[in-house]
């Protein structure tokens, strides 16, 4: 620690990322991202885009980029906000939308940020606990905050809440901000999105690091009524008034318009998905019920924490979390076939 720092800094227990080693004939299943590329035709975008014209900032606006979102879901352009990941542009709704008088509101089981968020911003929290099958209870939220936050579907559980859920929490729920956190939505859950318009305090965040590939770039989006839009626009412009960069620009934007691509790459996740959790089942692997490109797995004789590291040794890496309610279970992303079935492969060896 340095005297230099200020006290806020000392506090700060920082979000630890998923790992991202430069191995060799990695099977990399720890950190979500999608086993298919990006659409050819953001890759054209972003090599159209590359010329002299990098020379200039960016518009700051993006607003290019905020035009296809907003067609791309029946809206409005004052109601979308867009930024450099998910994560930046969650880090301003907790700056812009949620209130100090009463605690926020989030699962006990859920995205690790939204707790070093609260810390930077000396917001205070309370979880609520899922149920005993890790089920998000919309109906648990109803009690004094300054605010509610979850991903949907939840990670690392990948479990699903119902649009009619959300939908009566939005009308229990009408003196503070609702934000839907879908990372993962487009792998088989109903986006809220479609509520946006009937509830003024609903925000519903996305990125496209996930269902369209994107994760290099980092481009997050969110959408709600355009005054929640305006007051992150408010905090945007006082931290950073060029988030997006022009690369990352035209191929979201290329992205949205390559309807085809994006349909044909979640099917195939969704599929692998299904048939992994088979597979797993045959290993003596429980499953939660999963809507994302990840399943939540443990076994019902081996350690987690074992299971984990004897993986690591053979080559395939996946997600361990050390909270008591979860510390036997592994969160694995979906892969390619021939990745799945390396993992299957030294599974079976450990199991056998």
């Amino acid at each position: 620690m340095s005297r230099f720092w200020s006290p806020i800094v000392h506090d700060l227990e920082p979000y630890v990322p998923g790992e991202q080693p430069n191995l060799a004939n990695l099977v990399k299943l720890n950190t979500n991202e999608n086993p298919y590329g990006p659409s050819p035709k953001a890759l054209e975008a972003i090599e159209s885009a590359v010329n002299d014209d990098l020379r200039l900032y960016p518009d700051p606006d993006a607003s290019k980029l905020k035009k296809a979102i907003a067609d791309y879901h029946q809206l409005t352009v004052d109601q979308v906000f867009v930024g450099n990941g998910s994560d930046e542009v969650l880090a301003h709704v907790f700056h812009a939308l949620f209130q100090h008088s009463s605690p926020i509101l989030f699962p006990d089981i859920s995205y690790s940020f939204y707790p070093v968020y609260c810390q930077l911003y000396r917001i205070d929290y309370l979880t609520v606990p899922l149920n005993t099958d890790f089920e998000v209870i919309t109906a648990d939220f109803d009690q004094e905050n300054g605010g509610i936050i979850f991903p949907n579907p939840n990670a690392p559980t990948g479990r699903l809440v119902s649009l009619s859920d959300i939908e009566q929490l939005l009308q229990s729920n009408t003196d503070s901000v609702v934000v839907i956190d879908e990372a993962y939505i487009d792998f088989g859950g109903q986006s809220a999105i479609s509520l946006v318009e009937h509830y003024p305090n609903l925000l519903v965040t996305q990125t496209l690091s996930k269902s369209r590939s994107l994760a290099n770039l980092r481009i997050g989006f969110a959408v709600g009524h355009r005054d929640l839009i305006a007051g992150l626009i408010r905090v945007k412009d006082s931290f950073n008034s060029y988030p997006m960069d022009s690369l990352a620009v035209e191929a979201a934007v290329a992205s949205f318009e390559d309807e085809g691509y994006f349909k044909q790459t979640c099917k195939q996740v969704i599929n692998s998905r299904e048939k992994l959790i088979t597979e797993m089942a045959m290993l003596g692997f429980a499953t939660l019920p999963s809507a994302a490109n990840f399943i939540f797995v443990k076994h019902n004789k081996l350690d987690a924490t074992e299971l984990a590291l004897r993986l690591r040794e053979q080559g395939v890496i996946v997600r361990h979390f050390k909270q008591e309610r979860i510390k036997q279970y592994l969160r694995i992303t979906v892969g390619t076939e021939s990745q799945n079935q390396q993992l299957l492969a030294v599974l079976k060896t450990l199991v056998s």
